[in-house]
């Protein structure tokens, strides 16, 4: 168990707080991996007004989770904090802004202490909530930072040290009417064929998180060779590496990168029989929508990363001395990338369609296995 430093902010007999802000200023794996301890906040105080302080894309995480977060209040950026450009220069109109709202609780949910307590403490809030460093001094609602739990879990210890239940762990992402409809018009423009089809996402934010595009390319021809319909996807920022897979395959693809929002990227993995990926934001989409994966783990904390279902979510991945890193770029040539041999990704790969997918594969190296192309496809490598 992790040990509260001091009391709950909401003792028995307390009322509930009416306004939460919950600081979490990160990309879409992170804010997937925090769904758990928001749903457990808003199961807890279901008439709380509960504000998201985020980064400026996560407004379309607010919609998609308008039933767990009221609001997003764009977080400025701050020195010490690498997602935005680092710099304090927003911060006093910011901290301004949200001693306005008079918060009864901020929760620091962004990472283990520090700095982002520093944050949170200059909200306003009558009482703040969150972790610390061991070399931080005890304060009152704020728990030791609880090291050797998977990143879902470390939230979910703060929500039950806060005395709130929280007994589900699972990760969740929202379909919505129009992401069904998007995954309609691809399937059809496209010629997916849900039925043998396998993403391949060879993109991720860091450099030191991405497996080479040529090895993608291998495992792409290897799973085509099987009779599996291949899909590169990515953002319209990821075209040069998926190109770079596209141009280093023998076998056709379907080239998607760019040609989805998040919405429609979800609802064609939910409707995939594998994602094939590195541990990128995409894997967890992939464990929220229960759809088998293969996961090349580069640099990362695997402990604390990873998909919590290790048999559906399989991971592949090597242990040099410098792991884990935080390295943008890796200074020591990337053994962790380099020793990941193509052979085991497939092999993860086949074991995971295998047992997971009960689609019978179509001939060796076809894209199309419906007879006619039902739609001019413009983006296929040949």
């Amino acid at each position: 168990m992790v040990p509260l430093i001091d009391s709950p902010p909401v003792a028995p007999g307390q009322r509930p707080p009416r306004r939460v802000a919950v600081f979490r200023a990160l990309q879409l794996g992170d804010m997937l991996c925090a769904v758990p301890a928001l749903r457990a906040l808003r199961a807890a105080w279901p008439r709380a007004r509960i504000t998201l302080i985020g980064l400026p894309w996560a407004v379309s995480f607010v919609e998609r989770f308008a039933p767990l977060v009221d609001e997003l209040a764009v977080f400025p950026g701050a020195l010490g904090f690498p997602e935005q450009p680092e710099t304090d220069e927003g911060l006093p109109r910011f901290f301004a802004a949200m001693r306005e709202r008079h918060f009864d609780l901020a929760i620091q949910i962004h990472g283990s202490g520090g700095p982002a307590n520093a944050i949170v403490r200059q909200l306003g809030a009558r009482a703040c909530a969150g972790f610390l460093q061991p070399h931080e001094a005890p304060q009152p609602r704020f728990i030791l930072w609880p090291d050797v739990l998977p990143e879902p879990r470390r939230y979910l210890a703060l929500v039950r040290a806060l005395g709130l239940p929280a007994s589900s762990d699972a990760l969740t992402f929202p379909l919505r009417p129009g992401d069904r409809d998007e995954y309609a018009a691809l399937e059809a423009r496209h010629g997916i064929e849900p039925e043998r089809l396998v993403l391949l996402h060879p993109g991720a934010q860091l450099p030191s998180r991405r497996w080479p595009p040529a090895r993608f390319a291998e495992v792409a021809d290897a799973l085509s060779a099987r009779g599996w319909q291949i899909a590169i996807t990515g953002t319209s920022s990821e075209t040069p590496i998926t190109s770079a897979v596209l141009g280093a395959m023998a076998a056709p693809a379907l080239h998607l990168a760019g040609a989805t929002s998040l919405g429609g990227l979800a609802a064609l993995v939910a409707r995939a029989q594998l994602v094939v990926c590195n541990d990128t934001g995409i894997s967890h989409v992939a464990a929220a929508l229960r759809t088998p994966s293969a996961v090349v783990a580069l640099g990362s904390d695997t402990r604390r990363w990873a998909p919590l279902n290790r048999e559906r979510h399989r991971i592949v991945a090597d242990y040099p001395l410098c792991r884990p890193c935080s390295f943008r770029d890796c200074p020591y040539g990337h053994p962790c990338a380099l020793n990941v041999g193509v052979e085991r990704v497939v092999d993860a790969a086949l074991a995971q369609l295998s047992r997971y997918s009960r689609t019978r594969a179509a001939a060796p190296g076809v894209l199309h296995s419906r007879g006619a192309r039902r739609a001019t496809e413009d983006r296929h490598a040949t």
